[in-house]
């Protein structure tokens, strides 16, 4: 089948562009990308600079949600797309919200003593031993199988999703390596800690989410996908606007502040984007970020930078040591390759046409 490259157009950014130390010709570049088709799928690229929008674009092309087709979507700076796992990011800031609220348990509680009713399974000592913290960082040492496309009970995440009891599923999975001493890649260990700010907060995600993040940073419109049974996935199920995403990263590089607010514990940032476990896919993770380098020729030589990585080529980037946040949505879901085109938009486009350090 063959691949009409998405229709994509730029908001006027050139001179910001400019001012804040970018080639202004790095709109015409990316666009230049897209028309060679060495940039396909792409539905929205956005990049802002010491809180300044130097990239914005916006594309046209078949989208879905959460598996079900949207058709063809002529995408706007108010158009809701799929975070899919980017969702885990943003849990991980609501976690730290919590936590200093006192909703929720310290990082060292064990699992097993939060879901309680499974005494058949803290029974077991080596089990008691998966903390708060190895679910944040994916180190629960559990079986767990996201290869797959999201289609089939093949997919751990969707064997979960069919579960009669999800909490129960996960928890029970055979261990094959001791806590914290391996990456293993689990939308279970974020169903996990969604559950502990529900239980914590009394809230479902997106009312907790709603008051302690969206509101204060202005974020009226999104929608947080639900499973069958009602329950709001935090591992997938968060969609956003793209200049909202952009608000999240630029609140995350602010340290937390918003408007002179503290929004999110700055403690928390500090500990959630430090890299604790090196993974199967190139990068370190921290709590629910991913944390490497990539070369910034403005800074002479490899940058450390933070995301949130979503099935299809979703994408929050930041940059901190330049100061910047990129937003990337894409449509090439459940595809091996899709994280190439957001990977050269961030690494050839954006860092690489920053000219003043």
């Amino acid at each position: 089948m063959s691949f009409e490259p998405p229709q994509i157009s730029l908001s006027p950014h050139a001179m910001a562009a400019e001012r804040r130390g970018f080639d202004p010709m790095v709109g015409r570049k990316l666009l230049a990308g897209v028309d060679s088709g060495l940039l396909p799928h792409l539905h929205v690229v956005m990049a802002e600079r010491a809180g300044e929008t130097v990239l914005e674009s916006y594309g046209s092309g078949p989208d879905e949600s959460w598996a079900k087709s949207l058709g063809v979507v002529d995408f706007t700076a108010t158009t809701l797309h799929d975070l899919r796992s980017v969702s885990k990011s943003v849990v991980s800031l609501l976690y730290g919200i919590a936590l200093e609220r006192g909703q929720v348990p310290r990082l060292d509680t064990p699992l097993l003593e939060i879901f309680d009713e499974y005494k058949d399974l803290s029974a077991d000592p080596e089990r008691m031993k998966r903390t708060v913290e190895h679910a944040l960082t994916m180190t629960l040492g559990m079986e767990w199988d996201e290869t797959g496309p999201y289609t089939g009970p093949e997919n751990s995440e969707v064997a979960m999703e069919m579960a009669s009891d999800r909490y129960r599923f996960i928890l029970n999975r055979p261990l094959v390596c001791e806590p914290g001493t391996r990456w293993i890649y689990s939308g279970g260990a974020t169903a996990l800690i969604g559950e502990i700010l529900h239980r914590g907060t009394g809230m479902n995600l997106p009312d907790f989410a709603r008051e302690t993040l969206f509101e204060p940073l202005g974020i009226e419109t999104f929608e947080w996908m639900a499973g069958e049974d009602g329950t709001h996935s935090p591992a997938s199920g968060l969609r956003l606007t793209a200049p909202d995403l952009l608000k999240i990263g630029r609140l995350v590089l602010n340290d937390g502040l918003w408007n002179g607010r503290q929004i999110v514990p700055e403690a928390w940032l500090r500990a959630s984007l430090r890299p604790v476990v090196s993974t199967s896919e190139g990068p370190d993770y921290g709590y629910f970020w991913f944390c490497g380098q990539a070369p910034v020729p403005a800074f002479g030589g490899p940058t450390q930078w933070f995301a949130g990585f979503g099935n299809g080529g979703q994408r929050l980037w930041l940059c901190p040591k330049a100061d910047i946040v990129a937003v990337i949505f894409s449509g090439n879901y459940d595809n091996w390759n899709a994280w190439v085109p957001p990977t050269r938009v961030w690494s050839e486009i954006i860092l690489a046409n920053l000219r003043e350090a």
